[in-house]
């Protein structure tokens, strides 16, 4: 970041991993690092089925108006709010007082292209901010769910800003089939981008998410309490969070004991089912939840696509159609050419507890 800032070239970050893994508190401490620097920046949250245009034009009109109190406006500044003005009307984007009584650009993100006027535009805010010796960062958060056109409009954005030097830097998080889905949309991608691998702790740092917190209200907990949370979490920050709070909760007296953590644990299973595991596989159709539950009975994964057909008792073309919804809806992913994972650690076991009977799927006949 400080790199962009000087002028110099740098390579923007897509930080992968599965969830609960910790993507979003890097996100989130990375901008908080950036706003430090002296960054103008752009946080977003990609939806399904969320439209890119409508979360990002507020943003940058919110930076413009920024740029503007830093120093008197300039030429770059005014031209960045012409085409800003452009791209919200062809896309349609309502934003109140979008109109900045300026006159239009004409031939600036005004095609309906998206990936012609993304570009367009952020080179334009890239440049007003050069002109104010600042720079843009731009974040998002679960980039799977950009359509394959949103995801490279900002590929392509990225590449044609980096080309011309401007202050832009970009990082984006989102579960690990990003990597492919950015090559996909444009072959250059992995030349402007650096892919870290966001994963489960290691044994060491997984210990310190547990003690640091207990040893802070100078309480203790023992070593098989310790070993006992990092095998039934496997080592997943999220998971880690949930075992500490609620033992923590529980425990009578310290040191927090292994059988505190085992008398615990059916309670914070229950709490998962309910409140983390649940809201997924609530937006399951029937035959996704059935594929689901066929991948759970083969174990964690990753799993081949012919044998998770086969647990289901038809051919995998039966079921290919569905293997692709659940990997748009970021609940499977495939690590390599035929093989599918589930993206949320510990679903399998969670699929086997609320669907303890495995049903094969019976495809309906055509009239």
């Amino acid at each position: 970041m400080e790199r962009t800032l000087d002028g110099r070239p740098a390579k923007s970050i897509m930080l992968l991993g599965l969830r609960g893994v910790g993507k979003t508190v890097l996100l989130n401490r990375l901008l908080k690092i950036a706003n430090e620097i002296g960054y103008e920046t752009i946080k977003i949250e990609a939806p399904e089925g969320g439209n890119l245009p409508d979360l990002i034009v507020p943003e940058l009109r919110r930076i413009l108006y920024s740029l503007d109190l830093i120093a008197k406006i300039g030429q770059k500044a005014k031209k960045a709010r012409s085409v800003l003005q452009n791209f919200a009307s062809i896309f349609k984007v309502t934003v109140n007082d979008v109109d900045f009584g300026i006159e239009p650009a004409p031939g600036l993100a005004d095609t309906g292209n998206l990936q012609q006027d993304l570009p367009s535009l952020l080179i334009a805010v890239a440049e007003a901010a050069k002109e104010k010796n600042t720079a843009i960062g731009l974040f998002v958060d679960e980039v799977q769910y950009l359509t394959p056109l949103e995801l490279a409009s900002i590929i392509v954005a990225c590449h044609e800003i980096a080309q011309r030097g401007l202050p832009f830097f970009f990082i984006g998080a989102g579960l690990p089939q990003i990597a492919a889905l950015a090559g996909n949309a444009k072959s250059y991608a992995e030349r402007l981008f650096n892919y870290p691998k966001v994963d489960r702790l290691e044994n060491d740092a997984a210990r310190d998410a547990l003690i640091k917190p207990i040893k802070a209200e100078d309480a203790d907990i023992t070593e098989d309490g310790i070993n006992e949370i990092i095998e039934k979490t496997e080592g997943y920050p999220y998971f880690i969070q949930e075992w500490g709070s609620h033992v923590w909760n529980a425990a009578l007296q310290s040191p927090i004991t292994a059988n505190d953590v085992i008398m615990t644990t059916p309670a914070i299973v229950a709490h998962l089912d309910d409140n983390f595991f649940r809201v997924r596989f609530d937006r399951l159709t029937v035959l996704q939840q059935k594929y689901l539950r066929a991948m759970a009975e083969l174990g964690k994964g990753p799993h081949k696509t012919g044998d998770i057909a086969i647990t289901l008792e038809v051919a995998p073309s039966a079921v290919a159609t569905v293997r692709q919804q659940l990997i748009k809806k970021g609940m499977v992913w495939s690590q390599r050419h035929g093989e599918t994972m589930f993206t949320v650690p510990m679903f399998d076991e969670y699929m086997r507890r609320q669907m303890p009977e495995l049903e094969p799927y019976k495809p309906k006949r055509r009239k």
